[in-house]
């Protein structure tokens, strides 16, 4: 989720329970103030996390406008110095507020400064040590920052803590995939057998995600990059993700890759049957060259149409 849609999720939930802590870490974040002081708490709380929104957004929407150079950075940099000050305000009050270093770390994050949301996301955990969230979140920034296999670690505890929050498992699917070399070591695995894990946690994504199509793409795209091919699973993920596909110019895209796949195995008029069916323009040049590969294969293979022999892919 990103961080700016977390904000607003925070603002608008009910319970006041942060996202990926249980009842006990939330409760943890207040100490022992009565009810009236907790109440007068999180409206402060809530305010400090819709200053956050707006300024994530505003910035934003200055960005869209297009280049401003050194001025829009100056301007960027007041408006997000703002909200960072409120931040550190409010945890100076209340250092053991999960959520506020949650989402402090997350605006943190947002506005480009990593190192300084991992200090938060930290010390969050040390508030809620059984918040997902968080834990996904370093995950995510030891993926791109290293020590990789740190993130195997912080991810496999988010999918443990929020067994049913498929993003987990996608960011989890897509580190293990990304670096083949750091899995096989950490997990004492051949690559075939990561290449097994990675989908096996896309799988589980798409279990809770049926509908995702984001996801099934991920998934599906994920088999190009798999040797030696594993032709009949990326035909299955590829026609999942044409049943998903949110509009004619996505399906045929999905077509495309079937027609791909299916030329790979010798199966050309299934191939050409996939391709007949591009009629956007923007479709139009890669369809042409994956039309000329079919051509080609069938030369190569000496005949054309149904029950043309398989050719070897290189």
């Amino acid at each position: 989720m990103r961080p700016i849609l977390l904000l607003l999720c925070l603002l608008s939930a009910t319970g006041a329970q942060p996202v990926g802590t249980n009842q006990t870490a939330v409760a943890g974040s207040v100490g022992g103030t009565n009810a009236a002081a907790a109440a007068v708490l999180e409206v402060e709380f809530r305010q400090l996390v819709a200053a956050d929104a707006r300024a994530l957004e505003e910035v934003e929407q200055w960005m869209n406008l297009g280049p401003g150079g050194a001025a829009l950075r100056q301007r960027i940099d007041e408006r997000f110095a703002g909200v960072r000050r409120a931040y550190e305000d409010f945890l100076g009050r209340h250092p053991g507020h999960a959520r506020a270093r949650l989402a402090f770390g997350n605006f943190l994050n947002e506005s480009g400064d990593e190192d300084a949301a991992k200090t938060q996301w930290e010390k969050a955990l040390v508030a809620a040590p059984n918040a997902a969230e968080v834990y996904n979140n370093l995950a995510n920034f030891f993926g791109h920052r290293g020590p990789v296999k740190k993130a195997f670690e912080y991810y496999a505890k988010a999918v443990e803590l929020a067994p049913r929050e498929a993003t987990y498992y996608q960011n989890f699917a897509t580190t293990v995939f990304l670096f083949r070399k750091d899995a096989r070591e950490f997990y004492q695995i051949s690559e075939d057998e990561v290449f097994d894990r990675a989908m096996q946690l896309y799988r589980q994504a798409l279990e809770i995600e049926p509908d995702n199509y984001e996801l099934a793409v991920d998934l599906a795209q994920s088999y190009y990059s798999i040797k030696p091919s594993r032709i009949p699973e990326a035909v299955a993920a590829w026609d999942y993700t044409l049943k998903l596909a949110p509009d004619d110019l996505q399906r045929e895209r999905a077509h495309l890759h079937l027609a791909r796949f299916k030329i790979r195995t010798g199966l050309f008029e299934e191939a050409r049957r996939h391709l007949n069916v591009i009629t956007n323009a923007f479709n139009e040049p890669v369809r042409v060259r994956v039309l000329r590969d079919l051509e080609a294969r069938e030369k190569k293979a000496g005949q054309t149409g149904k029950g043309a022999l398989p050719v070897p892919f290189n």
